[in-house]
C-alpha cells in the first residue's frame, strides 16, 4: 500500500524505496506509479527513489475539481517538502515531464538535477506542438477497445511489440470514461505561460528515436532551448522508454545525476 502526503486537501500517494540522493518520477498522462516499478528496482541502489500518483490517476485522492499544470508542480513541491527534502532530482516521462518543467520552473529550489524523457517545450500544448498526432490519437482514444492494437503501435515500435504481443492490447482495458478521467485530460490540456528557456536546472533530455507520439525532433526541441543541456537519443525506441528501455533509462539516470561535475555539453 501507498503512503500518503496531504497538502492543501490533496493526499499524495507515493511509495518510497532505497537510499541515496532523492529522485522523484514523474509518470504519464494517463498512467500511474505503477509505470516506474521495473525502473525502480534498477534505481534503489543508487537513489532514495519517490514515484508518486499525480491528481485524479492512481491512489492521489483531493478535492474534485480540475487542476493545471502549475497545481500539478505545487503537488510535487508539497511532496518533496513533506518528505523532509529541500530538493530532489526530478524525472518527468511524456505528460511527467511537462510537469517536471513546470517544477522547476515556478520552483527552481526544489529541483537538483533534471530529467526529461519523450517531451515537448512548455509553453505549446501538444495540439499545437504535434497537431497530426493529437487528432489521430484523439481518433483512436475514441474508439477504443477496437482500436487498441493501433494506439498500441502509436507507443511502442513494431519490432517490440513482436516481443511483447500481450502489449498490443494493454489500452483495450482503459476505463470507461468519468468525471475523473474527464478532469484528469483537462489537466493534460493545461499549459503554463513559462518558457522552457529559463529552466536553471542541470538538464538531461532523452528521446526515443522511433517515438510516433513525441517525435525525438520535438524532444531535442525541447534540449536545444535549455541551457547547457545533454541529450541523448535512443535508437529502436519509441514513446514509452521506461518500459521498452528500462536498463538504458537506470544508467543515462545513475551516470547523469550521480556526475560530480556540474553538465554543461551535448551529447547523442
Amino acid at each position: 500500500m501507498p503512503e500518503v502526503v496531504v497538502a492543501d486537501n490533496i493526499r499524495v500517494a507515493y511509495e518510497r524505496t532505497g537510499s541515496g540522493p532523492p529522485l522523484v518520477l514523474m509518470h504519464g498522462a494517463e498512467a500511474n506509479r505503477q509505470m516506474f516499478s521495473a525502473l525502480v528496482a534498477l534505481l534503489a541502489g543508487h537513489f532514495e527513489v519517490i514515484a508518486y500518483d499525480q491528481r485524479d490517476c492512481g491512489d492521489t485522492r483531493g478535492p474534485e475539481v480540475e487542476a493545471s499544470l502549475a497545481d500539478l508542480a505545487h503537488d510535487a513541491r508539497a511532496l518533496i517538502r513533506g518528505l523532509g527534502h529541500e530538493r530532489a532530482h526530478v524525472f518527468g516521462s511524456s505528460f511527467g515531464g511537462r510537469v517536471a518543467q513546470a517544477l522547476a520552473l515556478l520552483h527552481p529550489e526544489c529541483v537538483d538535477r533534471l530529467v526529461l524523457a519523450s517531451t515537448w517545450p512548455l509553453p505549446d500544448s501538444y495540439e499545437a506542438t504535434y497537431p497530426e498526432g493529437a487528432q489521430r490519437i484523439g481518433e483512436l482514444r475514441s474508439k477504443l477497445p477496437e482500436s487498441a492494437e493501433d494506439l498500441a503501435g502509436w507507443f511502442f515500435p513494431e519490432a517490440f511489440l513482436r516481443e511483447r504481443p500481450e502489449l498490443r492490447r494493454i489500452f483495450a482495458n482503459a476505463q470507461p470514461r468519468s468525471a475523473r478521467s474527464e478532469r484528469r485530460a483537462r489537466t493534460v490540456a493545461s499549459t503554463l505561460d513559462c518558457p522552457a528557456g529559463a529552466i536553471q536546472a542541470p538538464t538531461l533530455v532523452i528521446a526515443g528515436e522511433l517515438d510516433r507520439v513525441v517525435p525525438a525532433a520535438l524532444a531535442l526541441r525541447l534540449a536545444a532551448l535549455v541551457p547547457g543541456s545533454k541529450t541523448l537519443l535512443l535508437p529502436d525506441v519509441g514513446h514509452v522508454t521506461v518500459m521498452q528501455a528500462t536498463r538504458r533509462i537506470a544508467d543515462a539516470l545513475a551516470e547523469f545525476l550521480c556526475a560530480k561535475e556540474t553538465p554543461n555539453a551535448s551529447r547523442s
